[in-house]
């Protein structure tokens, strides 16, 4: 990962044409390691309520979306009598993401593929994490059918394995080590909101969380500049500040995985904040043109100029009571940290209207607030269908919109997506969550090619 860093890196001391010639070098890359992830219900890692006026006050809020499983690399070492053609058998047949921990001892690990081989799996690809004592073998297996995860680790601790998990993997988990190392690589440059996604990509199902300088203290004292890992828990200084903070209990990270996530948290700060460059120009209903492109924190000035323009009903509307302290919950809202913000402005350049695509711990929060006289103009509706086109596009299955149910508003222009809604009613708020699988995504009314933030 390190030098797929300092490749991308190179790259980009070539100047403005950097982004074009990422993309075009690594879009059959990318596209081959599609991003795909598992939602779970709300879990409460919200950002703090005055920030998005949604949530109850949470300690340390959490970015982005967690990932469905951690993907599995191809290792470049061979194992005899594992090929394609090994374990292969008439019925149905499962692929399987296994780890155990061998010993550092030559037989070692040919003693646990001959007993994986006895029960008919295929061993796709292994790759190894080498501790102080012993070695962390991770393998993509080909399995009969019939054979549980519990079979398979009572097979591996016969053989000599020790501290085995087990997972089931699909065909997402075939992408090469390198291919997927520099996909990712390729998302962070371009995008710096890319930075927690693509973590959760590189090491599974975990919760990430963005902590600010004023939540940890100071950051310098609090964790050194490479970081520190502790079993199933690794921080590393935030670029812009603060401290991320990655948590998989159920499966300890190697210093491997430890030094990889190192790599992109570095490779972002050396890029500095960056947005990608894409906009549209949308004609409204009226005749109007307006400009929807990617927003971040340089945009808090008019953002804040925005607000102080609104109705305290549209504010109260937005997030469900007074508004205080503007200046704290917009550079936390217009973050790259905390997910992706489209901006609708005029042709003098003002904004009009702000949405938002929040990671609120394993779930994607939608929010929306439109200057009062550009109110019922489609503004809403054009900005909430390209949040949730960005959303599909990171495989979530799922988002939901916090409001009030006199905000018909809010409930029209999510009607108006085309997409399965649930509503529910939240300690006084209405709750709205609408439904992202393939066939639901077909039949919406979703932007068919979204291009904010692609070019």
């Amino acid at each position: 990962m390190s030098d797929v860093t300092d490749a991308v890196l190179r790259l980009v001391g070539h100047g403005p044409a950097v982004p074009a010639m990422l993309l075009a070098s690594v879009a059959a890359l990318v596209a081959t390691a599609a991003f795909r992830t598992r939602w779970s219900r709300r879990h409460g890692h919200a950002p703090p309520a005055d920030d998005t006026g949604a949530r109850p006050p949470a300690t340390g809020p959490a970015a982005g979306p967690s990932e469905r499983s951690e993907r599995s690399e191809r290792s470049d070492r061979a194992v005899p009598g594992t090929g394609p053609e090994a374990g292969t058998g008439a019925g149905e047949s499962a692929l399987w993401r296994m780890r155990t921990t061998v010993r550092d001892a030559p037989g070692s690990l040919a003693v646990l593929c001959g007993a994986l081989a006895d029960r008919r799996v295929d061993i796709l690809s292994l790759q190894t994490h080498p501790l102080a004592e012993g070695t962390v073998d991770e393998f993509l297996l080909r399995a009969p059918g019939e054979l549980t995860g519990a079979e398979l680790a009572d097979v591996v601790s016969a053989a000599g394995g020790a501290d085995t998990w087990t997972e089931r993997a699909d065909a997402h988990d075939l992408v090469d080590a390198p291919t997927r190392a520099l996909g990712l690589a390729a998302r962070t440059a371009l995008d710096a909101a890319e930075l927690p996604l693509v973590l959760r990509q590189l090491l599974g199902r975990c919760t990430i969380r963005s902590l600010p300088a004023a939540v940890t203290g100071d950051a310098k004292a609090d964790v050194p500049p490479e970081g520190t890992l502790e079993d199933t828990v690794l921080r590393l200084r935030a670029p812009e500040g603060g401290v991320i903070s990655v948590e998989r209990p159920y499966l300890p990270f190697t210093p491997a995985e430890f030094a990889r996530a190192r790599a992109l948290v570095e490779l972002d700060a050396r890029l500095g904040p960056r947005v990608p460059r894409g906009q549209d120009v949308l004609t409204l209903p009226e005749g109007s043109d307006i400009t929807v492109r990617r927003a971040d924190t340089r945009d808090v000035p008019a953002a804040k100029a925005m607000h102080e323009r609104c109705s305290a009903q549209t504010l109260s509307l937005r997030y469900h009571g007074p508004v205080k302290d503007a200046d704290r919950y917009l550079n936390h809202l217009l973050s790259p940290r905390f997910g992706r913000t489209l901006a609708a402005q005029t042709a003098s350049g003002r904004i009009v209207g702000l949405g938002h695509l929040l990671w609120d711990g394993d779930e994607t929060e939608v929010a929306l607030l439109v200057e009062d006289a550009w109110q019922h103009r489609g503004i809403g509706g054009e900005l909430l269908a390209r949040l949730v086109a960005m959303a599909a596009e990171t495989g979530c299955e799922s988002v939901y919109a916090v409001t009030q149910a006199s905000n018909t508003a809010m409930v029209a222009a999510m009607r108006g997506l085309g997409l399965p809604l649930d509503y529910q009613i939240e300690e006084g708020t209405l709750v709205i969550t609408a439904g992202l699988d393939p066939a639901a995504r077909a039949a919406a009314r979703l932007p068919h090619g979204e291009r904010i933030g692609k070019e």
